[in-house]
């Protein structure tokens, strides 16, 4: 900084203020530091900075599953926010969804003296884990616990599947199946349990589920043919758009007509569910606006507010054509 300062014609304070976006400093100013930073391709010391303001601007972030949509778009979604409020993410994975997994990945975004923790792992033993965690400080769960108590952020995982499920039924369908997503996931939890109270209010049957997938299309695909062996129904809610996907190509396989025979709905709205042939009828969860709300609750437990809280984002059913008045 010292040597921006004697480029620039300008003292080290005002170096620093500039470089902290500080006001009251004449555009001409700013203009010159900002040349000579970029002359002299000046880049901040963060470990010293880190020393004299105790504080480094970065959040730790845990995640697991990156390879699938919600985790990687709840990331990039954080990633945004962060970086608008002027905070850089340090991010480490998990390779198994351990005690001593997590353990380690704490301490790996610990050791880059994070001023906080985002936990993203929607799994019943990642949220047992991190709920014991003593770490000296703040940790937010993303998505692994919804009931919205504070320090905690997510979607409505029931209401989206209250939302799929009423849909089917107010186009006429008798009862809905569904293809749910693997059991210790807890948004596959929270959609089978919006799924079954919305059948139960209109004391509809609740058919038994469909062969457990794992969120990808193949899973969907294989428990398509599993069930057409001995159902043939009118409707069912998956438990993604990716498993729908594979519901779709096992329909068609077996000669089935969508939404002629068989509605399906999804959920997620992935950027190609318009495209599907036909285009998907799914629940939308808004990931930027979890990441905002995430970094916002981030925001005001560093400001103090230790048991800061944020509502549920609210999902959207997005109607398309997979969806229709059952035949008769």
């Amino acid at each position: 900084m010292a040597d921006v300062a004697t480029v620039a014609g300008v003292s080290h304070q005002t170096v620093s203020r500039v470089l902290n976006d500080l006001p009251n400093i004449r555009p001409a100013t700013r203009d010159r530091v900002l040349a000579a930073i970029e002359e002299l391709g000046y880049r901040r010391n963060t470990a010293a900075r880190t020393l004299v303001t105790r504080r480094s601007g970065t959040i730790g972030v845990i995640t697991a599953d990156m390879g699938h949509y919600g985790p990687a778009n709840i990331m990039l979604a954080l990633e945004s926010a962060s970086r608008a409020a002027g905070y850089s993410l340090s991010l480490a994975g998990l390779p198994e969804i351990t005690a001593a997994s997590l353990r380690t990945a704490v301490d790996q975004v610990l050791d880059q003296a994070v001023e906080a923790v985002v936990v993203i792992v929607a799994h019943q033993a990642a949220l047992t884990l991190a709920q014991s965690l003593r770490i000296g400080v703040p940790l937010v769960l993303v998505e692994g616990d919804l009931s919205a108590t504070p320090l905690t952020a997510g979607v409505d995982q029931i209401e989206g599947a209250r939302l799929a499920t009423s849909h089917l039924l107010d186009l006429g369908h008798d009862t809905v199946l569904h293809l749910p997503g693997p059991a210790h996931w807890l948004e596959a939890k929270a959609r089978r349990r919006g799924w079954q109270m919305v059948l139960e209010e209109h004391d509809r049957p609740i058919p038994e589920l469909m062969a457990e997938g794992d969120w990808s299309s193949r899973s969907g695909y294989e428990s398509g043919r599993v069930m057409l062996r001995d159902l043939r129904p009118t409707a069912v809610f998956a438990g993604n758009d990716q498993m729908a996907l594979g519901l779709l190509r096992a329909l068609h396989e077996a000669g089935l007509r969508v939404p002629v025979d068989v509605s399906v709905v999804g959920f997620d709205d992935l950027p190609e569910s318009g495209y599907f042939a036909p285009p998907l009828t799914t629940v939308r969860q808004d990931f930027r606006e979890l990441g905002q709300r995430t970094m916002a609750l981030v925001l005001r437990v560093l400001a103090g507010e230790d048991d800061a809280s944020v509502p549920l984002v609210e999902p959207v059913l997005v109607v398309r054509s997979s969806t229709a008045a059952p035949a008769r």
